[in-house]
């Protein structure tokens, strides 16, 4: 084959160097205040705002080898754990400078691999005596807050203090004109026995703990009329918020006999409230400053926790939550609901306006519902072509024939509602809505699992598959409503809401006005969700807002210095290839430049300091500080505690004792380093890049054909 190549040239190696140029796009992904970028699509003119690294690297133009080996590391850690990417992808840019470095002043290529990984790999040991059990992170998240103030916004949003302390939440009311209705303890629209558990998570703040929100949206059929404007207060909270026209204690004798029974059947056998609300602070401390999702999550952990009882069981379940972005409402009406939320189209509306509580008879389907639709594995015989597959001698279109075999079918067996986990035939979707059946495609092999599990249904290929004892019974469908009471007709597509009795699905229906900011707010949701599974799936966490970075540069500095005295056997036994001595000392600092460059980056986006300069100053103050006390993980833990490990020179705050804790899913961020340096390194190794196809021809014209040799 025609083909190109070139050097890569070892003092400016160009691979590292493009990694080092992407990298540098999401330096501003990093710590909570992140800063937002807009990705134009020049060919449709349509924007998408992202905040993350796996969108950026989705969008940018990968046609270097160096590139897609980028996007291939990040898609490996996003699918893994749904967060670390852009962690990963700084130090991916701060390590190709530092390594860059280290080429320029003549270190051998294996003497900046093998240091550099036995570096991280001793610095990966190091940490681990910080790890927090969590245990040990909900009794001191639980003990060593600040009790804070409810207040709400004109917006209904409540504040972030407010959310870190659920036993101070009174009942909580949006700021809108339409009537409230409170839950009756002996009330269910539908059969099973989830439906009061289910009403109640339609506000986002249900499920807090023992103090849940009772307030439910008018027009639910099950819900009792409780006429003015009022909330009701626990009678187990003694203090009243007076000054807000939110809050009132006028119908509080009219359910206090009933809200005891209904805390304890949502809270369980718990009475202390740090049981009920330590999940809640964990989330808080793993959301980075999301405090919608954190809402979201309390919800859904609240319900799953409720369902889990028996089993003991403290896990959240992934398989059993999905989400619905609605858009045209404001964020504030984001909340769980029960069941399976998704967009239908107004014709399916209007057949779901005719089920009314009508049961439903289900149909499952593990593929497309098409006439050309084969599952995985079929394979047609060789060298023959199929002309028709089923003749018609009465004459007339063969897709006619499979359209009308197929309602028949449907109508037989008098089936309501069919959820696809694949495409649905236009033609035939229309025949459906003709004889008012529900037919919904795309559906997620989890929540046909759901349904299949509660409704006795069983997942058919092919509608001829299907008899008696595959439909399944007890589903319903109903038009989902705002926390106004409203339901939503916004045009084109319209949110319902699937449920069936015990089903143990959950969505996280995410509400916008805006857009652009669907898949902004999906990414949000999920990373957190993933930050919680990851936390309670290894019982333990890292502290957050660069203590673990600042422990690894210590050790690094502790490692160097032992370096630099003589017949010191110690370091030789981190590093045992004496020949390697003199290079040492210069890659660990380059293994070293890159968490303290992350370090300046993260304080300089959280507006701790004013610049880079600034920032890194303050690091190595924090470093003298630690090295001074005689012990850096003691020191590191003890400044964790107090609210914060880094506090830079602009911090308006230095020295106050704060209650806000970050922290960090422990494989999550010692995968992205490994993932990080691992590409870097294999980048490094790379000496000569090959071109061959088209490509090959278009260099010849190009301002860096001399670069290259053409065969």
């Amino acid at each position: 084959l025609p083909m190109a190549f070139r050097d890569v040239n070892a003092r400016r190696h160009i691979g590292l160097q493009q990694l080092s140029s992407l990298a540098s796009t999401g330096r501003t992904f990093l710590g909570p205040m992140k800063s937002h970028k807009f990705i134009v699509d020049e060919s449709t003119n349509q924007s998408t705002l992202i905040c993350s690294a796996v969108r950026l690297i989705e969008s940018l133009d990968l046609t270097s080898a160096a590139g897609q080996l980028l996007n291939e590391t990040i898609q490996a850690q996003n699918k893994e754990f749904k967060t670390g990417m852009s962690t990963l992808l700084f130090l991916v840019g701060a390590w190709s400078n530092a390594v860059v470095e280290c080429l320029q002043q003549n270190v051998p290529v294996p003497a900046i691999v093998s240091v550099m990984s036995e570096g991280l790999n001793s610095c990966c040991e190091r940490v681990q005596c910080l790890q927090i059990p969590l245990h040990d992170v909900k009794k001191e998240l639980c003990s060593s807050r600040v009790r804070p103030k409810a207040f709400e916004s004109k917006t209904g949003q409540v504040g972030c203090d407010s959310l870190t302390n659920p036993w101070n939440l009174l009942c909580f009311q949006r700021d809108i004109s339409a009537p409230e209705e409170v839950i009756p303890l002996n009330s269910s629209s539908h059969q099973g026995d989830d439906c009061h558990f289910n009403k109640c998570l339609d506000s986002p703040l249900a499920g807090f703990g023992s103090v849940a929100s009772l307030v439910k949206a008018a027009g639910d059929k099950s819900s009792s009329v409780l006429s003015g404007s009022g909330v009701i207060a626990s009678s187990c909270i003694t203090r009243k918020l007076t000054h807000s026209r939110h809050f009132s204690t006028l119908v509080k004798s009219h359910f206090s006999n009933q809200q005891r029974n209904f805390q304890g059947y949502l809270s369980g056998p718990s009475a202390d409230p740090c049981s009920c609300c330590g999940l809640g602070h964990l989330a808080m401390a793993l959301s980075h400053g999301n405090q919608t999702g954190v809402k979201l999550l309390q919800s859904i952990a609240a319900y799953q926790q409720e369902r889990a009882e028996c089993s003991g069981s403290s896990q959240i379940s992934i398989r059993e939550i999905v989400t619905c972005c609605v858009l045209g409402l404001p964020e504030s009406y984001s909340c769980v609901a029960p069941g399976f939320v998704t967009l239908v189209s107004p014709e399916q509306a209007t057949v779901i306006k005719h089920f009314a509580d009508k049961p439903l008879r289900i149909l499952l389907m593990d593929g497309d519902l098409t006439e050309q639709y084969r599952h995985l594995g079929f394979n047609r015989p060789r060298n023959v072509r199929t002309i028709l597959e089923h003749p018609n001698p009465q004459g007339g279109r063969a897709g006619d024939v499979w359209l009308s075999r197929m309602s028949d079918i449907l109508m037989t067996f008098e089936v309501n509602l069919v959820l696809v986990k694949g495409n649905v035939c236009e033609n035939f979707m229309e025949r459906c809505i003709a004889s008012r059946i529900l037919v919904i495609g795309c559906v997620a092999q989890d929540v046909l699992r759901a349904f299949g599990a509660v409704t006795g249904a069983q997942a058919v290929t092919y509608l001829s598959q299907l008899n008696a004892s595959c439909v399944g019974n007890g589903a319903w469908a109903e038009l989902w409503k705002a926390s106004d009471g409203r339901a939503m007709d916004l045009g084109e597509l319209v949110p319902a809401r699937i449920s069936a009795g015990g089903i143990p699905l959950l969505t996280a229906v995410l509400t916008t006005a805006l857009p652009s900011k669907v898949q902004l707010l999906e990414d949000q949701f999920w990373t957190l969700l993933y930050r919680l599974h990851h936390a309670l799936k290894d019982g333990k966490v890292f502290p957050g807002g660069g203590a673990v970075e600042l422990l690894c540069l210590s050790h690094i500095q502790v490692l160097t210095e032992q370096l630099k005295r003589p017949g010191n056997d110690k370091a030789v036994g981190e590093f045992p290839s004496l020949w390697l001595a003199e290079y040492k000392s210069i890659v660990l600092q380059a293994l070293a430049s890159g968490w303290k460059r992350y370090l300046s980056v993260l304080l300089c986006n959280t507006a701790k300091a004013t610049s880079e300069l600034e920032a890194c100053a303050a690091v190595d103050h924090h470093l003298q500080k630690a090295a001074a006390s005689g012990s850096p993980s003691a020191y590191i833990l003890e400044e964790f505690r107090r609210g914060g490990v880094l506090r830079g020179g602009s911090d308006p705050f230095p020295d106050q004792v704060t209650d806000l804790k970050v922290c960090d899913n422990i494989a999550a961020k010692t995968e992205a380093w490994r993932r990080a340096l691992d590409l870097v390194l294999l980048v490094l190794q790379t000496d000569t890049e090959i071109i061959i196809g088209p490509r090959r021809n278009q260099l010849v014209d190009s301002p860096v054909s001399s670069e290259f040799m053409f065969l």
